[in-house]
């Protein structure tokens, strides 16, 4: 897959809005709670750039290499707390938004795990990562094992 273009290497008000957004939402959210929604959406989007760069991300701040593999079955595994269940389904539900239309059991879990103000910023950053996976996707960006590497 060849990049269509280097969006990332751009300078405009909106790029800036949105790096201004995620700086926020780092200092709003627990680091691998954050992580760990931007790559299920990054799984549910198919974005190999953003999952390379949100696993890399969560190891960082100390996730399992076992919670990493198993994200795409956080259901059927026990390593999820309630909090993150929540999360991950309310990244699901806002991700997948034509399916069920952010459904309200959905909803009322995310609230029980979840202030106002925490609920504000996680939904800010499922919509940051759709928004990035979009744009990752769209121009093409290159997951860095499809870089030709130097002889």
């Amino acid at each position: 897959m060849t990049q269509r273009m280097n969006w990332l290497g751009e300078t405009n008000d909106g790029l800036d809005g949105m790096r201004r957004t995620e700086a926020f939402l780092a200092k709003s959210l627990d680091p691998m709670l954050l992580a760990l929604v931007k790559m299920r959406a990054s799984q549910i989007n198919g974005c190999a750039y953003c999952l390379h760069m949100h696993s890399a991300e969560a190891r960082k701040h100390g996730e399992r290499e076992e919670r990493l593999l198993l994200l795409d079955a956080w259901r059927e595994s026990a390593l999820y707390s309630e909090r993150e269940r929540a999360a991950l389904a309310w990244t699901e539900a806002l991700t997948r938004i034509t399916d069920g239309h952010a459904p309200d059991e959905i909803y009322q879990a995310a609230r029980r795990e979840f202030s106002d103000a925490d609920l504000v910023a996680l939904s800010l950053a499922i919509a940051m990562i759709n928004a990035w996976n979009r744009l990752a996707i769209g121009f093409r960006a290159a997951h860095p094992a499809d870089v030709p590497q130097a002889a």
